[in-house]
C-alpha cells in the first residue's frame, strides 16, 4: 500500500510538460491567404453600367469582382456570354461571385420549386462567363424557416452546383427575419451534410442580425469563401440600421482586428468584398470610391500582421 502511495505521489510531482503535448510539437496552422473584390453595389448608385464597374474595379486595383444577376443577364441577353466573358479577362479581374435573389429557399413548394429553375438558369450562365459562385440567400420567406427543411432544400442546391459548375453561397441578412442569424445559417448548413456547403458573411449583417462576431471562431477554412467587408456606426441603434448606413471597413465601431484575424486564422483562401450601399459614396466619383475601399481593407488586414 505505501509502495503505490508513494509511486502516485511520483506521479503528481512530474512535471506537466512530461504528461502533456508539447505546443511544439503541433504543427502551426495555415493561416488564410486574403485576395480583395469590388461588390458592384457599392457604386451601383452612379449606375455606370456593367463595362465601366469591370473597368473600375480593374483600374482601383481589384482581384475580383462580383456582380450582380441582373446586370450579367442584361449584358448577356445584348451581346452574349463570350463577350463578358472576354471582357473580364481584358481586365484582369475574377468574377468571384454573383448576387442572385431566387427563392429556392421558400417554405412555400411552388415557389420554392420556380426558385430552383431560375438557379439552374443562372448558374448555367455564370458559368459561360467563368464565374463559379453565386449568393443563395433565404428570399421568399415571409414566415418560419424549417431549418432542417431548409438544410434539404440547400442540399438539393449544392448538387444543382455540381451539375453546373457553380457553387452556391448560403447568405443571411441581418434585417430579414426570417433568416437573419449566423446561427440559423450554421443549422442550414448543418443539416444540408454536404462537403461543399459554404456560407457568405458579412461584417454588417452579423452585427445587424444580433450574431455577434465570436461565432465565426467555430468555422473552418473552406466554410467561407467569400466575406463581405463594410462597417457600421454606433450612432444609431442597432435594430434601426439599414444597408444605407454601411460605411468603410475601419470607419466605423466593428471589431475589424478579431473578425480578420479569426478569418485569417481559419485558413485556406478568402475574398474579401466591399459591399456598401452609403448614398453619400454614391454621389462621389466611382473610381475614387473603390480605391478608397481597397485602401482600407488593405491597411485593416495589414494591422493584424
Amino acid at each position: 500500500m505505501n509502495q503505490r502511495r508513494n509511486i502516485l505521489k511520483g506521479l503528481t510531482l512530474l512535471p506537466a510538460m512530461t504528461v502533456l503535448p508539447q505546443a511544439s510539437d503541433a504543427s502551426p496552422k495555415r493561416k488564410s491567404n486574403f485576395r480583395y473584390c469590388l461588390n458592384t453595389s457599392t457604386i451601383r448608385g452612379q449606375n455606370p453600367g456593367i463595362v465601366k464597374y469591370i473597368e473600375i474595379a480593374s483600374k482601383a486595383g481589384y482581384d475580383g469582382i462580383e456582380l450582380w444577376v441582373e446586370d450579367i443577364k442584361k449584358f448577356v441577353d445584348e451581346q452574349g456570354a463570350p463577350a463578358l466573358r472576354k471582357l473580364l479577362e481584358t481586365n484582369r479581374l475574377k468574377a468571384e461571385n454573383a448576387i442572385g435573389f431566387a427563392p429556392w429557399m421558400a417554405m412555400d413548394e411552388a415557389r420554392s420549386a420556380a426558385g430552383f429553375k431560375q438557379m439552374e438558369e443562372e448558374m448555367n450562365m455564370l458559368a459561360a462567363i467563368g464565374c463559379h459562385r453565386i449568393a443563395a440567400p433565404a428570399i421568399g420567406n415571409d414566415g418560419p424557416i424549417d431549418l432542417l427543411a431548409a438544410g434539404a432544400k440547400y442540399r438539393r442546391l449544392l448538387d444543382l452546383g455540381r451539375k453546373t459548375g457553380v457553387r452556391p453561397q448560403l447568405e443571411f441578412w441581418g434585417a430579414f427575419k426570417p433568416f437573419h442569424h449566423l446561427g440559423q445559417t450554421l443549422a442550414v448548413a448543418a443539416a444540408a451534410n454536404d462537403p461543399d456547403a459554404r456560407i457568405l458573411a458579412d461584417v454588417y449583417h452579423l452585427f445587424r442580425g444580433g450574431s455577434g462576431y465570436d461565432g465565426l471562431k467555430l468555422l473552418n477554412g473552406q466554410a467561407i469563401e467569400i466575406f463581405h467587408m463594410n462597417d457600421y456606426v454606433d450612432s444609431i441603434p442597432r435594430e434601426q440600421q439599414e444597408d444605407k448606413d454601411r460605411v468603410y471597413p475601419g470607419d466605423g465601431a466593428a471589431p475589424m482586428t478579431q473578425i480578420l484575424t479569426d478569418l485569417q486564422n481559419m485558413g485556406g483562401e478568402k475574398v474579401l468584398s466591399l459591399e456598401l450601399f452609403n448614398r453619400t459614396y454614391w454621389e462621389q466619383d466611382p473610381l475614387e470610391v473603390a480605391k478608397t475601399g481597397l485602401a482600407k481593407m488593405k491597411a485593416a488586414v495589414k494591422a493584424i500582421g
